[in-house]
């Protein structure tokens, strides 16, 4: 894998372990020298895991559409820093750029930009890896929650399974490197979507 997409927070939230999740995230990338690809903000958790690559000389790049660049949230010491357009382009030139998906702790986009690229995966457009990091137990009702979703029969046990959930970022990384796609019969193509 040369660059792992994470989605995650532009706020710290309200424990410390969120904000040390993302530190050590940045610090296992570092060590297996993946760079990162995110959204480009210079604050919360999105800036924490980018200035710690950087400050141990990994690649981060950024990617941000205009609109948020312009309410001068971008951070200004990437790698590089792409920007786009929309929202939607964004989220496909992430996926396009990475060979894996993780998410730390984040609101609503960070769900989102996880639920798409895993939905994109159980449809098979890719085959790359989904991984949550677990940090502090932050994720554990919505994997309750997917575990509910196969009992009440609207996910099968193949798709819950392609989500990996960890907490601990080195484990997560090393199931991303054995992970085996199941086989998935495309129902569309990702450029009828």
């Amino acid at each position: 894998m040369k660059k792992i997409c994470v989605y995650c927070g532009s706020s710290p939230g309200r424990r410390p372990e969120y904000v040390a999740a993302a530190r050590f995230l940045a610090e296992e990338l570092l060590l297996r020298e993946i760079g990162l690809v995110y959204g480009g903000a210079h604050v919360g958790i999105m800036g924490e895991i980018a200035n710690t690559v950087l400050k141990g000389g990994g690649e981060v790049i950024g990617i941000m559409p205009q609109a948020l660049v312009d309410w001068e949230v971008s951070h200004t010491g990437l790698t590089e820093l792409i920007i786009v357009k929309s929202m939607h382009e964004r989220k496909a030139m992430m996926a396009d750029l990475s060979q894996g998906f993780i998410a730390l702790p984040g609101g609503l986009g960070t769900i989102e930009e996880l639920f798409e690229v895993l939905t994109w995966a159980q449809l098979g457009f890719h085959k790359k890896p989904c991984g949550l990091l677990n940090a502090n137990g932050y994720y554990d009702h919505l994997s309750s929650f997917l575990d509910h979703t196969v009992e009440e029969g609207f996910v099968k046990d193949v798709h819950r399974s392609m989500l990996i959930v960890e907490k601990n970022p080195a484990t997560l990384l090393d199931r991303f490197t054995t992970y085996v796609p199941p086989l998935v019969n495309k129902w569309i193509d990702r450029e009828d979507t």
